[in-house]
């Protein structure tokens, strides 16, 4: 689990394959910034971009980490099948620490496209087409997930190509963070609001737990 406040943004310095297929996966090494896996053991949880990976291997003194990502991930998934790309990183949430964004579960839901990441007087107007699939999670003043970032949606437009929705981006989520490097036409990774998926659910009539006599 995790809040979608990211405390460090690595680079992945080396992929590597799994096998020689396409039905294998990749090994990433990915490099964090001085001190951050001070506290990390193997089979910790660290988010890239908003993906929930294992740390398989690391070395804290030089601050790199390797995971592995199966080929369904990458395929579900954005930003994370070359080197040299920065990623969002987040350490998975203890049950003591802030909620400083919202739930996060680590689990791309789907795939976005930037279409507009332009200065807006002090901050940055960022603008996403997500799947039409995922529209009906998007409201106005909600939470999403963009590349492991909890943001809030200022915005919401249907169109026929999908569902559009606005973001603002402060001077301080730009500058800690990966989202500084997108462009208009690169994908993201989308995480819906957890409490939607909820919501649905019971809106579409699950049955109701019932008090045994």
């Amino acid at each position: 689990m995790f809040t979608g406040i990211i405390t460090g943004v690595g680079r992945i310095a080396a992929v590597h394959d799994l096998g020689s297929s396409l039905q294998h996966g990749k090994r990433l090494t990915v490099q964090a910034p001085a001190g951050y896996l001070d506290d990390v053991g193997l089979g910790d949880s660290i988010a890239l971009n908003g993906a929930c990976m294992t740390v398989t291997s690391l070395d804290a003194a030089a601050a790199r980490f390797t995971i592995d990502i199966s080929a369904e991930s990458l395929a579900c998934t954005a930003g994370l099948s070359e080197a040299g790309g920065e990623v969002n990183l987040e350490k998975a949430l203890r049950a003591h620490d802030r909620l400083g964004g919202h739930i996060v579960s680590g689990h791309v839901d789907g795939i976005g496209q930037v279409t507009r990441f332009e200065p807006a007087g002090e901050s940055v107007e960022l603008c996403l087409l997500a799947p039409a699939a995922l529209g009906r999670y998007l409201a106005f003043k909600g939470s999403i997930t963009v590349n492991g970032v909890s943001l809030t949606v200022n915005r919401v437009r249907d169109l026929p190509e999908g569902c559009e929705i606005s973001i603002n981006l402060i001077p301080h989520t730009v500058e800690n963070t990966a989202l500084r490097s997108l462009r208009s036409g690169q994908a993201v990774n989308l995480e819906i609001d957890l409490i939607a998926r909820y919501v649905e659910r019971m809106l579409a009539g699950a049955p109701s737990l019932k008090a045994t006599p």
